[in-house]
Parts: C-alpha cells; sequence; structure tokens
C-alpha cells in the first residue's frame, strides 16, 4: 500500500504481553509503511490511546492488568475513534463473538501469518477511510443546506430557529441556545432562542443557568471558542445550571467585522457525551455561515423600520439600471444607419407575442426588456464589423457570434437585470441544436430565447442592411415557415405570423383613415 508523502502515515498500535510478537508485528507493519508503537497490556494501552491518536488497535486477547475484552470496553466508554483488531491463541467462537458485540473490526487466531495481519490491517484503514469520507460527504451536505436555508431568507427570527435546530442536530446536544447582542458595541447579550433535544424537559430555562458573558468574551479574545468539560466549565456561569450537572460547553462568538455580534451555545448534560473537537468545528462552521445571514437580515429589518419609501427607491434603482442598459442598446445602433430601430421593433414584435401567449405582466416586462437589449454584447465588437458592407469573413463571424455571450457578462452583476439573461443569451439557439452558443435544443431553450430569436430574424430580413437589400413581409413570413420546427419554434412561429398579420391590417387601416382626414 502506498501512502501520499505528505500525509502522515496511519498509527498503529500493537498490544501483546509477548514481546516476540509485538517485534513481529511492529518490524513488518513498520516495513508496510505504517506507524507503530507497542504495549504490553491493556492498562498501558489505555494511557496511550489517551495520549496520542491511532487509526488502529491490535490486541492480544489474554493479558495481565487487562485484556483485550476490557481494552474495548474501555475505549467504547471513552469514545475513542480507533479500530480494534483481536487475536489470541485460546480462540473459541464464543470469545469471537463476545469481541464483536464490543465492538471489535476483526479477529485473529494465533499463530497467524504476518502477511495475514497486514491485510487486515490494510482492510480496516480502507473502511475507516471510506467512513471518514462518508462523514465528510455529509457534514459538506449538511453545511451545503444550512447555506442554501439561511441565504434564502431575510426574516432574522427564521434563521435563528434554522441555526439552532442546525447545531442541535449536528453536536448531539441536550440544549442549544443563541444569544445576540442588543445594541452593537456594548457587549450586552439577550438570549433570542432556545431548544432541547426531544424528551429532555420542558423547562429549559433552568437548564442552562446564566452565562458569564464577560468571561466567555475574554476566552473569545484569547481564544477565539470555548471547549469545556465538568468542573472546567463553572467558571463560564454567573449561576450554574440548577437542574442538571452540566458535562460539557461548546460556546462559539458570532463574528462580523471582527466584532462578536453573537454567541451560539452548546450544553450537554448526559453522563459520557462530552462534545469532541470534530463537533466544535462543526459548531464553528455554522456559526461562521450564519453570522453573514444574521447580520443581513437585521440591517434588512432595520431598514423597513426605519424606511418605509424603501420599496420605491429599489424601484427607483431599478429603473435607472434599465434605463442605462437600454441607452446603450440604443447608443449602439446609433452609429450603424441600418440597424438603427432595430431593438425597439424586436420588442414591439416580442411584446405582441408574449401578449397573445397570455403571459403575466411580470414574465412580459422581461420578456419586452431583454428584447430591447438582445444586442447588447455587440459593445465589445469593433464597429467596422458591424458596418462592414460585404458578408463578414469567418473570423468576423466567429466574433460575432460570441455577442450573446458577452451580453450575458454585462447583464449578470446587475441584480436587477438577470431575468433578462435567458433571452439575451439564447436568442440565437436552435431548435434543431445547431445553434449557439449552448447548442440547446427545442424546449431547453427558455422562453424569451424562443420568441426573440423569432422576431429578430423576421426584422432582420425586412430591413436593409448594409450588404443586402430588404425582403418583403411574404417571403420573410415564408422563410420563418419554412425554418419552422428546425431553426424556430413551430408554435411561436405560427403565433407570431399571425398577430403580426393582425398588427399590419390595423396599422393599415388607421394609416388610410389618417390619409381620409
Amino acid at each position: 500500500m502506498e501512502y501520499d508523502l505528505h500525509e502522515e502515515a496511519p498509527r498503529v498500535l500493537v498490544v501483546d504481553d509477548e514481546k516476540v510478537i509485538r517485534e513481529i508485528l511492529s518490524d513488518f507493519l513498520t516495513i508496510e509503511g505504517f506507524l507503530v508503537r507497542t504495549v504490553e497490556d491493556g492498562s498501558a494501552a489505555l494511557e496511550e490511546l489517551q495520549r496520542r491518536s491511532y487509526n488502529l488497535v491490535i490486541s492480544d486477547l489474554m493479558m495481565p492488568k487487562m485484556g483485550g475484552i476490557e481494552l474495548l470496553s474501555r475505549i467504547n466508554e471513552l469514545n475513542l475513534n480507533v479500530l480494534t483488531v483481536i487475536m489470541t491463541g485460546f480462540g473459541t467462537v464464543e470469545s469471537a463473538i463476545e469481541a464483536m458485540k464490543k465492538g471489535a473490526y476483526d479477529y485473529i487466531l494465533k499463530p497467524f501469518k504476518v502477511e495475514e495481519v497486514v491485510h487486515v490491517v490494510q482492510r480496516g484503514l480502507d473502511r475507516q477511510r471510506l467512513q471518514a469520507e462518508n462523514i465528510r460527504l455529509k457534514e459538506a451536505l449538511g453545511i451545503y443546506k444550512l447555506s442554501e436555508a439561511i441565504s434564502q431568507s431575510l426574516s432574522l427570527e427564521h434563521i435563528l430557529q434554522i441555526v439552532v435546530d442546525a447545531a442541535l442536530e449536528e453536536t448531539k446536544a441536550d440544549l442549544v441556545t443563541l444569544m445576540l447582542e442588543d445594541i452593537p458595541g456594548t457587549e450586552r447579550f439577550a438570549e433570542r432562542v432556545r431548544r432541547g433535544r426531544d424528551g429532555f424537559g420542558a423547562d429549559l430555562s433552568a437548564l442552562a443557568g446564566e452565562l458569564n458573558i464577560e468571561e466567555l468574551l475574554s476566552s473569545f479574545h484569547a481564544e477565539r471558542q470555548v471547549l469545556v468539560h465538568g468542573v472546567r466549565c463553572h467558571p463560564f456561569f454567573l449561576a450554574p445550571p440548577r437542574q442538571q450537572r452540566i458535562v460539557s460547553l461548546c460556546s462559539i462568538p458570532l463574528i462580523v467585522r471582527h466584532d462578536v455580534v453573537g454567541l451560539l451555545n452548546a450544553y450537554s448534560f448526559s453522563r459520557g457525551h462530552k462534545f469532541t473537537e470534530g463537533q466544535r468545528k462543526m459548531l464553528s462552521v455554522i456559526g461562521s455561515r450564519a453570522a453573514v445571514s444574521i447580520e443581513n437580515a437585521r440591517l434588512y429589518e432595520n431598514l423597513l423600520s426605519t424606511n418605509r419609501d424603501l420599496e420605491a427607491a429599489n424601484l427607483s434603482l431599478e429603473e435607472n439600471y434599465r434605463q442605462t442598459i437600454v441607452g446603450f442598446a440604443n447608443a449602439l445602433e446609433e452609429n450603424d444607419l441600418y440597424t438603427r430601430g432595430h431593438s425597439e421593433r424586436v420588442a414591439q414584435y416580442a411584446q405582441l407575442v408574449g401578449e397573445a401567449l397570455q403571459l403575466d405582466a411580470r414574465l412580459l416586462d422581461h420578456l419586452v426588456l431583454s428584447a430591447r437589449v438582445h444586442d447588447i454584447g455587440k459593445i465589445g465588437i469593433p464597429t467596422d464589423i458591424l458596418n462592414k458592407r460585404a458578408l463578414p469573413t469567418a473570423e468576423e463571424y466567429k466574433l460575432l457570434r460570441e455577442h450573446p455571450s458577452k451580453g450575458r457578462r454585462i447583464l449578470e452583476p446587475i441584480p436587477f437585470m438577470r431575468e433578462l439573461i435567458a433571452g439575451v443569451y439564447t436568442h440565437h439557439e436552435r431548435i434543431d441544436g445547431n445553434g449557439y452558443p449552448q447548442g440547446l435544443k427545442d424546449r431547453d431553450i427558455p422562453l424569451q430565447g424562443r420568441i426573440i430569436a423569432i422576431c429578430d430574424a423576421y426584422d432582420a430580413m425586412t430591413t436593409d442592411r448594409a450588404y443586402r437589400r430588404a425582403r418583403g413581409h411574404d417571403e420573410a413570413a415564408a422563410e420563418l415557415r419554412r425554418c419552422a420546427g428546425t431553426h424556430f419554434d413551430a408554435e411561436i412561429t405560427e403565433v407570431f405570423l399571425a398577430v403580426l398579420d393582425r398588427y399590419r391590417h390595423q396599422a393599415e387601416s388607421e394609416t388610410r383613415a389618417v390619409a381620409s382626414l
């Protein structure tokens, strides 16, 4: 087995009262790349396991002072994260079953082949790595879900409940509380949420006691976080918990811009359940994810309570962005006599189609605005290429094909404009998948993109361009029908042509009426 040179090799503890057995296993396992220590009985093994961490223990069953079964029991009581393999020369079915019940990973009979022991160790460590990876994946998934949940809410109370529930679940605590600073800079904290595990008792108010905030803050400045057990918890309470003896306390500061804005506290009152370093780290990650979201929610609530014109201000800001982007698009067309007014006409056609499809007001607004700015990405293309009187070269055509992607990059940083990206980015996709920039097919192309593609093509065909004359309406309509189902959405094409006929007839009637006056 090979190990990464940048990682420490797995650590193995060999426990046997026979010196020759210890030396043989130590030599062979060291050759295989393991870090090996040996001790003569279970009592010495327990002391060694509490001094430093090991991946795996190989222990004899029968030894003076403390045998393998008792060692297994003590390892379980202390919740030590280590695999144990039992070996013996007096093996029976009963002893093997008892060892497995106590949590042994495997069982080896003496005399053994060293290769067999090495194989068992390697298999056990592989299992341990898989278990660790599964735990990391579950933790990552839990953090992702937590981040998603709190990022989608601006309700402070909702965020606090999510954070406390996550902390309770991840630490297996008996009680979790969350405190927030009343007034910034005062270091006066008030408890906002308290949650106990199911069945732990109805009266949570008497469980937590009164925390010594000054002592906690002092520890935060020194150690950043608090993880203590037993009597070492007492200095962190002004009044210790009255109903239960505290077994373990983990307190994490919620920090925003180097200031402590809150405390996330986990309590264990269950005998034998001390919070581990891993649980402290998990609580720390939860706290760091929560701190910024809590601060944002508080700021949002303050804004809502102090500024009743917030919505109007947002709408005004959105309108300013819209006018700026539309102004860019119009300025782009002003440089070209042939494309002047193109985007406005495409927007008018798109509105007719959207109304015919009975889109709701918000979707229709997004459709029309995205049609107005569908060519915004051409800002990044040299004017001499856009105004060229001949067909573009292959290199120029490649550059022109980049304008949907450039348009997307222009709009993405603007929150109010992101709803327009679908139309801008996909209006050159084709139903048969031969469009660009993504090669989307059929209904994978957003509705905005399918509508604008038809409106854009019709206006391009029916207006003069530097390199060709305009086609008539009938010819352009025939071309749209010919390409329906391959280039364009067939259903939307028919809707477009139907509403366009009505629009043209209405315009002709109005023109005749004006002429008769």
